[in-house]
């Protein structure tokens, strides 16, 4: 059988090679092999997997093989067995846990923004850091994934993603888990992108700016933003609170403009963007 699982070679369908007692290796066409035992308990059928071929050689599959016997001759479920233990050795706090912890506590954010921090968490932090015990990561653990958002291109990504890694620590260190946040040295570790400052448009070019705007099908907070900006006229250097925003897009740019005009900003510029 040994021989047998080192001269396998992969076919167009997985295949089976079989030993003994419901113990097999399955040949994936992708050139895997998995040592797998299919056991029945409580009159279901079930299968459990004991690692890839040849990391798991023969002999040490087969003693997983009786293990697993044992446990059934006792009544037990090996594959239930198997998550009673992996749970019992889990950390008691993970990323992952104090992550969704740490999320839930922003009370503050909008619906869709506190979904699309879920949403990077999942994609590109869980993965890697999600099971790892929250209180052994070195600054090298939270660098290496935002380090492949970067080499992928995604600055921008990665930028948001060591905020949020900062913020997920943060949180740990307030609640008494961890004494330093490793995060706070991560500043300057990742590439920026370099502002690409566009020139202004021309009188002549308006009429095209504004009905491409109209057509915009990205985000609609960025939308109404620009739009609201054209009636208030207001400086660079400032920014509109997303109510502001979002008060813009359901009573209309011009009224909300003119709200905050009244508060200050010179009327005849109303008048100038309203005509």
């Amino acid at each position: 059988m040994d021989r047998a699982a080192h001269n396998a070679k992969p076919l167009e369908k997985p295949y089976k090679l079989s030993d003994a007692h419901g113990l097999y290796l399955l040949v994936k066409p992708a050139g895997s092999k998995l040592w797998q035992l299919k056991y029945r308990y409580q009159g279901k059928e079930k299968k459990l997997s004991f690692g890839a071929y040849p990391l798991i050689g023969l002999s040490k599959a087969r003693e997983l093989r009786e293990k697993a016997r044992v446990l059934l001759a006792d009544g037990l479920d090996p594959a239930e067995k198997r998550k009673e233990e992996k749970l019992a050795n889990a950390p008691a706090h993970t990323f992952a846990s104090v992550a969704r912890e740490w999320h839930a506590s922003n009370q503050r954010w909008w619906a869709d923004h506190a979904a699309r921090v879920m949403h990077y968490l999942e994609v590109y932090l869980f993965p890697s850091l999600g099971d790892r015990d929250i209180t052994e990561l070195k600054i090298r653990d939270l660098l290496e994934p935002l380090k492949a958002v970067e080499a992928a291109g995604k600055l921008d990504v990665a930028s948001r993603l060591q905020q949020r890694v900062t913020g997920v620590m943060r949180y740990a260190m307030q609640n008494g888990l961890i004494d330093y946040n490793p995060a706070q040295d991560l500043v300057g570790a990742i590439a920026t992108r370099k502002a690409k400052h566009h020139p202004a448009l021309s009188l002549e070019q308006l009429p095209d700016f504004l009905e491409r705007l109209d057509d915009y099908g990205g985000r609609k907070l960025t939308r109404l933003a620009v739009q609201l900006a054209l009636v208030v006229f207001i400086r660079c250097q400032r920014r509109f609170k997303t109510n502001t925003v979002r008060a813009a897009g359901r009573f209309g740019c011009h009224k909300v403009g003119y709200s905050i005009i009244r508060r200050g900003v010179s009327p005849w510029l109303y008048r100038i963007s309203a005509s």
